[in-house]
């Protein structure tokens, strides 16, 4: 581990402070403010500074026998002009291939952290519905009293397209490429609203309930969960 060595004073406004605190609450072992600061630092550091395109020279003679290849099969797909790629490689008009292929040269990859909390909520959402679904009539009805926000209908209504595209993506990546949480397909998982942090306050009751679970999940168990979320104004 790097020592350090040097102190400074940081001050930054409420709302960069909450994204830093949104941000540590998403990571496995919650770091303090000073350690998630330098995680971001370290991380922003590392990242290349520009987002030039640059190819290798093998990539390039790559691509070019490619183009040719699809010439010669006579292939016509606009998004892969094998004409235009040339064009691009002989005079190094890289930048021309982001604008011509922006879902290919767009830079994102997802966060790993961000993976793992859309698993869990996925799993806890799984486990959830098919404990509700485990519960006799009468429960079922008390349970709606109890939650009356849900009712009877417990369902996993997804994310925020809007402000929680990242992670509806993995979560529509997970189930409709990956096969995997069957339960949730072919369901619109856009919530219409912001639910990450409601499906992280029910994440921090169902953690410690994993280790204890024989089976389904009680009426006791899924009141506890449906009342960890605040209910919207």
């Amino acid at each position: 581990m790097v020592a350090k060595t040097e102190r400074f004073e940081m001050r930054l406004d409420e709302d960069t402070l909450a994204r830093i605190d949104g941000w540590r609450a998403e990571q496995l072992d919650i770091p303090s403010r000073a350690e998630a600061i330098r995680r971001l630092v370290d991380r922003g550091l590392s990242k290349r500074t520009d987002d030039t395109i640059r190819l290798s020279d093998g990539e390039k003679l790559l691509l070019l026998m490619m183009g040719d290849l699809f010439k010669h099969l006579k292939a016509k797909d606009p998004k892969t002009d094998a004409e235009f790629i040339s064009k691009v490689i002989f005079g190094g008009h890289y930048w021309a291939l982001k604008w011509q292929l922006p879902g290919v040269f767009h830079g994102h990859v997802d966060d790993p952290a961000h993976l793992r909390l859309v698993l869990d909520i996925l799993e806890m959402w799984e486990n959830i519905e098919r404990g509700h679904e485990c519960l006799p009539k009468n429960e079922r009805q008390r349970l709606a009293a109890e939650v009356p926000f849900f009712g009877e209908n417990l369902r996993f209504r997804g994310f925020d397209d809007n402000t929680e595209a990242e992670y509806g993506n993995i979560a529509d990546f997970l189930i409709g490429e990956l096969n995997r949480y069957a339960r949730f397909a072919g369901r619109d998982l856009n919530a219409h609203m912001p639910t990450l942090d409601l499906h992280q306050r029910m994440l921090r009751v169902f953690t410690p309930m994993r280790p204890t679970m024989g089976g389904e999940l009680s009426l006791d168990q899924l009141s506890v969960l449906l009342k960890a979320m605040p209910y919207p104004q």
